[in-house]
This record gives C-alpha cells, structure tokens and sequence, in this order.
C-alpha cells in the first residue's frame, strides 16, 4: 500500500468515524422522539438487536421496530445521551466496524421515572455508502426506578424491568472484572 492509499484510508475512517457517531447519537434521539422511520433508517435489514436478558431481542429490521413498539407504548418522554465512544474499523473489510458506546437514559416505563446506566456492543456495516447497525446488544449496569437509585449499585440485583428484578449485565460478566476478583480473592 502506498503512503497515499494509506493517507486516504485513514481519512476515509476518521469521516467513518463522525458518522458512526452521529448514527448512534440518532438513534437516542429517534428513541427519544418515538420517530419510528428515523429508527428504521437506522438499521441493516438483516440488523440484530440483544440483551444478555433477552427482554430486548429481535432479528431483522421489522421485528427490532415492532420490540420498539412495545417499548414506545409503555414509555412516556425519556432522554438518552451518550458518552464515550469506542470504534474499531475491521483491516480485511473496510464496510465493516465494531464499537463500545457507553450511555444513561431517563425513562418513564408504565409512569415511573427510571435512570439507568448501560452500554451498547456494536457492529456497524456500510451500506450503500451509508453506515448503519448490523448489530446492537444492549447491557445495563443498572436500569431502576429513580427512587431505587440511591442504592442501585450496592447489589447484584441491578435491574428493573417489566416489573421482575434482574441482576445487572456487567460489570460482573467481563473478564477483566473476574479476573480481577479471583486475585484478590473475592468469590466470582
């Protein structure tokens, strides 16, 4: 490879890398705003979206809008707003990227005002010129009621959802935290 094609690449995935921003940043604002052709946009047809609990889990463009659905009708207002993120561009594909985005929302599930803290495992995939999510998971550190809050981070049982009380996803699941925990002898 030349040092031109070289240059050009990493030009090429610096503008990837605004508009992957800019694709995960609207879709807080097409959840936010229940804008359901913004969210379609979003995603591949074939795109997936999962959560380690797999409350949040559909195959394919139509069925991540109808998960979507479901949601929006329980949901009263809610803000979403991201933070740090991580992009990954693959060497043999260049249509292809994967990404960490780190995230909180305020919701309102069934006239509750909820936080929560979360992130997103992302694989992006360049169509037609356009980047958009092939893959979504979705993982909470915590999703509680605001009233809960104070104490959400004290126990496993992070997560409140569809009115069961789940564990939280991470930080408990990654291998870096268990690895860390074994070492320091506390129970994984």
């Amino acid at each position: 490879m030349t040092d031109l094609e070289k240059l050009t690449r990493r030009v090429e995935q610096l503008e990837s890398r605004v508009e992957i921003a800019e694709l995960t940043s609207a879709y807080a604002v097409a959840c936010d705003e229940h804008d359901m052709d913004r969210l379609a946009s979003l995603f591949a047809e074939d795109a997936t979206m999962d959560s380690p609990s797999k409350l949040l889990a559909a195959n394919g463009r139509d069925e991540i809008l109808a998960m979507f659905v479901r949601l929006f009708k329980i949901r009263g207002p809610g803000y979403h707003w991201t933070h740090d993120h991580f992009v990954r561009f693959d060497s043999a594909d260049p249509d292809r990227a994967t990404g960490l985005v780190l995230s909180h929302a305020e919701t309102c599930p069934d006239n509750e005002v909820s936080v929560s803290g979360m992130r997103y495992d992302d694989v992006y995939r360049r169509v037609n010129g356009r980047w958009v999510f092939q893959k979504r998971v979705l993982q909470f550190l915590y999703y509680v009621p605001a009233k809960d809050y104070a104490q959400a981070l004290s126990g496993r049982t992070r997560v409140t959802m569809g009115g069961r009380q789940l564990p939280g996803d991470y930080p408990e699941s990654l291998p870096a935290w268990q690895d860390f925990e074994r070492a320091h002898g506390r129970a994984v």
